[in-house]
């Protein structure tokens, strides 16, 4: 494996040395862990028991909120009953929740090895994501290569989700660096575009090995 080498910065700076390293700034889902199974969409509309197509409407068009953290779990699964017509009782809500946590809960093993070597090289390298309380929780009882960011930024924490412009600038913030020294992977493009229009440089993810050649990183 050839050692990496971290991202230089782009002109010298009589600056804090840690204020002007260039960072990484990574998503989770959809570049870390993986979007939601079919087997796990399956079974929370199952769980739901409402039609699929009204259940993914109500369950995405609820979300930036639960997503913020403006709301628990317990109530944005009322709510999306209330969108459907329907009445979860606590033991429905109980089990949505502990479904919906599973169905997000694949880790791509190819990128976890990616921030082990860019960690072990120094590379600055930081968070951030759309998730809940609950699913923030769940992976950090279960993940230690969370500890790997020196920043790790949970919508529900900040009070900002992707792709409002506070959740990069709250980055920006706790960073401490100009943003044209951050490079934010999203597998999405309205988040990359959000990014930029804040000054941060964009890398819309497509694969590990993609990623590899952009970070000039070999394998």
């Amino acid at each position: 494996m050839t050692p990496v080498t971290p991202i230089s910065p782009t002109h010298d700076s009589d600056r804090d040395p840690a204020a002007t390293r260039d960072v990484v700034l990574f998503d989770m889902f959809g570049v870390i862990a993986r979007h939601q199974s079919a087997d796990g969409k399956e079974r929370l509309a199952a769980i739901a028991g409402g039609p699929a197509p009204a259940f993914w409407d109500a369950y995405w068009g609820l979300r930036q909120a639960y997503d913020r953290g403006d709301v628990t779990g317990a109530t944005y699964w009322r709510q999306v009953a209330d969108a459907l017509g329907a009445d979860f009782d606590e033991a429905r809500i109980a089990r949505l929740i502990e479904a919906d946590l599973a169905s997000w809960s694949a880790v791509d093993a190819t990128m976890v090895t990616l921030l082990d070597e860019m960690a072990a090289a120094g590379q600055p390298i930081a968070l951030l994501s759309n998730i809940p309380e609950e699913l923030a929780t769940h992976y950090e009882e279960r993940h230690s290569w969370l500890k790997l960011f020196q920043v790790r930024a949970f919508s529900c924490r900040i009070g900002h989700a992707k792709p409002e412009p506070g959740a990069y600038r709250w980055c920006l913030d706790a960073l401490g660096v100009d943003p044209g020294r951050v490079l934010f992977v999203d597998d999405r493009e309205d988040n990359i575009r959000a990014a930029e229009a804040v000054g941060v440089r964009g890398h819309l993810f497509t694969t590990p090995a993609r990623l590899r050649e952009a970070l000039r990183i070999s394998a």
